[in-house]
């Protein structure tokens, strides 16, 4: 059985090194549709959606209204820095599939039921353009 919920953000991030207009400083209204793959469990549900927002409700807050930023990015994390602007640095490009991954490894960490076999995470940067990752659990 598979449920599936979606998420929304607002998150600002550039890409230093690309060719085009995503080297510069914007932002994405992102949406994440989260599929959650298991058996139904004593409740006749694979997971309670209540207890899959408290696992992703953090992590959205965490990115909502945020500039997610590469470490390595001195000059932008020092600008963030001067106007005291809410950032997530992170290790990589904020790239839409980095982002997708990033959010990946977070919920494989949390404490999921036992009836839960997969995971997909589907991270939207706008209406037409997406990355997808499913992670299999043991």
């Amino acid at each position: 059985m598979k449920i599936a919920k979606e998420f929304y953000w607002e998150m600002g991030h550039r890409l230093p090194d690309h060719f085009g207009l995503c080297k510069n400083i914007h932002g994405h209204s992102y949406k994440m549709i989260l599929t959650v793959e298991g058996q139904m469990n004593e409740q006749q549900m694979v997971i309670d959606y209540y207890d899959l927002e408290k696992i992703i409700n953090p992590i959205i807050m965490e990115f909502d209204h945020s500039f997610m930023v590469n470490k390595n990015d001195k000059i932008v994390i020092e600008f963030l820095n001067q106007i005291n602007s809410k950032k997530v640095e992170v290790d990589f490009d904020a790239t839409v599939e980095n982002i997708c991954l990033f959010v990946l490894n977070k919920i494989k960490d949390a404490p999921l039921p036992k009836n839960i076999r997969a995971i997909t995470v589907r991270v939207y940067e706008t209406k037409f353009d997406y990355a997808e990752e499913r992670l299999e659990l043991t």
